[in-house]
């Protein structure tokens, strides 16, 4: 996903290994802005974040935090994420979502309907699935817990085996 970024804007950007993979990360001075589902190689991961490095500062102090809580995450816990987040390049409509869907705990699943409904939008669940796709925190907004009404996985940007792999790994933990 592209960033929508001021050009006064400082941007920072991370990558690190998790036991899942090599995640970047990138953040405005407000919060987290962006981060990667996990990739094979450290390579991959700073090309997932795309062209958003390109005026972002490598800053992995700036990540403390976040490393600790992904890396725990992936080892099947349950971290409490106090990363800040920075929804600003967001519309008002997804921030809306998202900030319900950060609202799910873990372990557990609700449906799009019921984002829907959560944020007074009941016949919005399509539009909340679009917005979910459109989702540049995945774990941070954890989109991965929002199912079909029918208990179905629904769709999933990085694919259902990872939407699986995610809920199995909650369920575990």
């Amino acid at each position: 996903m592209k960033r929508k970024t001021n050009s006064n804007e400082n941007l920072y950007y991370v990558i690190f290994e998790t036991c899942a993979g090599w995640i970047g990360a990138l953040a405005s001075a407000k919060g987290c802005v962006l981060t990667t589902f996990p990739q094979s190689t450290e390579k991959l991961a700073k090309q997932a974040l795309g062209d958003n490095i390109l005026p972002a500062s490598y800053s992995p102090e700036r990540f403390k935090d976040l490393i600790r809580e992904l890396q725990a995450f992936y080892r099947g816990e349950n971290p409490v994420f106090s990363t800040a987040v920075d929804l600003s390049g967001a519309t008002a409509f997804e921030q809306a979502v998202w900030q319900a869907t950060k609202s799910i705990p873990h372990g557990q699943t609700r449906s799009y309907s019921w984002v829907a409904s959560r944020i007074g939008k009941p016949q919005a669940a399509r539009a909340v699935g679009q917005a979910l796709g459109r989702n540049p925190l995945p774990i941070l907004v954890p989109c991965h817990r929002v199912l079909a009404k029918n208990g179905g996985l629904g769709g999933f940007g990085d694919g259902l085996e990872m939407k699986k792999y995610l809920l199995d790994l909650e369920s575990k933990g």
